[in-house]
């Protein structure tokens, strides 16, 4: 579907959202759906018996994402959306499962969640979003410096984009003290294929600093998401330099 960019600039605003979800019917999974990144949040956010896992969805628009996590064992999954208009749909939709918990809250703002609330904050597509619209600098920094303040330390900010290295490193690297590892899934890995992945989704990407090695072993514009999941660590000092994994 293609956008214009009057279009594309309202993405920041909440009337733009509430317009599309009320005249949207049925769930909408952006990038992917949970069943696909299942394995990666697994590895990141494990299930156990003995511990306790809050995860925070942003923007989880009408998405079945948070009900996938939700049949997979997380009993403590927020999600949150600028739109009230879709918020309510999904309070409506999950009143039987009071553990999926939805509330109307703008990312760039989340002063109603604690500091260090959260061990996972999960973002499909909410950032590509606000870097589409208008101010979308000052927005994603807005963002990033929330979502790091309502993850605890060592939490993970696990953020599915069309955005290759190049375009998002130095914007999460800049915006945060994160410890960086790179994954990457292909766009269609819902469907059935008889040839392998181009890489295996729970393997690192070898991430040099600026993001050229991926390019350099996944080819020029391969038809993936990324996934950049970001570690929180307090031990890193505003100003000294973000690690990357290279694995």
């Amino acid at each position: 579907m293609t956008m214009g960019t009057t279009t594309t600039q309202a993405y920041g605003e909440s009337w733009y959202w509430d317009n599309r979800y009320a005249n949207e019917s049925g769930p909408f999974d952006w990038y992917q759906k949970y069943q696909s990144l299942a394995p990666l949040i697994n590895l990141y956010v494990p299930r156990h018996s003995n511990q306790h896992h809050r995860i925070l969805v942003v923007g989880c628009g009408n998405s079945a994402f948070s009900e996938g996590m939700a049949d997979d064992g997380y009993d403590d999954v927020v999600s949150i959306d600028i739109s009230s208009v879709v918020i309510q749909a999904m309070q409506d939709k999950y009143s039987d499962r009071p553990h999926l918990k939805y509330l109307q809250m703008d990312v760039r703002d989340m002063s109603a969640f604690q500091t260090d609330s959260f061990d996972a904050v999960v973002d499909k597509g909410t950032l590509d979003s606000l870097l589409c619209g208008s101010n979308s600098r000052q927005n994603a920094a807005e963002m990033l410096d929330e979502v790091w303040r309502v993850l605890k330390d060592k939490g993970v900010y696990i953020l599915i984009t069309y955005g290759a290295p190049l375009y998002r490193l130095h914007l999460l690297r800049e915006s945060c003290s994160w410890t960086i590892k790179l994954h990457v899934i292909e766009k269609l890995a819902c469907e059935d294929k008889s040839e392998p992945p181009i890489w295996e989704l729970t393997n690192p990407v070898p991430l040099n600093d600026d993001g050229s090695s991926a390019e350099e072993l996944l080819g020029n514009n391969p038809d993936v998401h990324y996934i950049y999941v970001c570690a929180k660590d307090n031990s890193l000092k505003p100003g000294l330099k973000r690690e990357t994994s290279v694995d």
